[in-house]
């Protein structure tokens, strides 16, 4: 590898910068992520929008104090802020969530599209190189050109290899964060549903006595 390295030239030392930022970042997603699932409490999660049906704000906070869940910490957002703007306070608790879930994501896009960019750089300037050695030594070592353009090559296969390594992962992370989303919406309109009806309950049970 070192030998591989060595041969692809100077360019080769920003594609392994770019692979290091990538799997470092990858890494870090998939901690994270791990994290998101460990904190999943589908459980809690019921039990809050049971309690919440009943308005019984406060056995809501106290049970979801320090929770890890992300949908949990947005209906505590709205619980919170009810007397004011609990959608508008959800909303902000969701978009915070999704910053997080988003975090570094456009550094990977980068490197996806910069990676072959600098490979495909690399093997012009060796093609470059071996054109300049081919007029200085001309026809008779051919051999010298060939291995040149074949250690040009070296800089394009990196910089794909590194793309292709980091798609995948990208497009799952992504796929991850849609999902939350949708989960995010599901659950914030069922609750704004049910704050909607516990609000307007009293005055239903007003006109019904009147």
């Amino acid at each position: 590898m070192l030998e591989i390295f060595n041969d692809g030239g100077p360019i080769m030392y920003p594609l392994l910068l770019c692979s290091v930022i990538s799997l470092t970042i990858i890494i870090e997603r998939t901690i994270f992520w791990l994290g998101v699932g460990m904190g999943r409490n589908q459980a809690l999660l019921d039990e809050v929008l049971d309690l919440s049906r009943q308005g019984d704000w406060d056995t809501i906070k106290e049970k979801a104090k320090g929770s890890r869940n992300y949908v949990i910490r947005i209906l505590i957002s709205g619980i919170l802020h009810r007397e004011y703007s609990m959608i508008k306070a959800m909303e902000a608790a969701a978009a915070d969530e999704i910053s997080r879930m988003r975090r570094y994501m456009g550094v990977l896009d980068t490197m996806i599209t910069v990676a072959p960019l600098l490979g495909i750089l690399g093997t012009v300037l060796g093609i470059i190189d071996s054109f300049d050695m081919l007029g200085t030594s001309g026809i008779d070592h051919p051999r010298a050109v060939t291995g040149g353009i074949a250690q040009a090559l070296i800089t394009t296969a990196s910089g794909l290899s590194i793309a292709i390594v980091t798609v995948f992962p990208y497009n799952y992370f992504n796929s991850r964060i849609e999902r939350a989303a949708q989960i995010i919406e599901k659950y914030a309109t069922s609750f704004e549903i049910v704050y909607e009806k516990i609000v307007t309950a009293p005055d239903v049970q007003q006109k019904g006595g009147a």
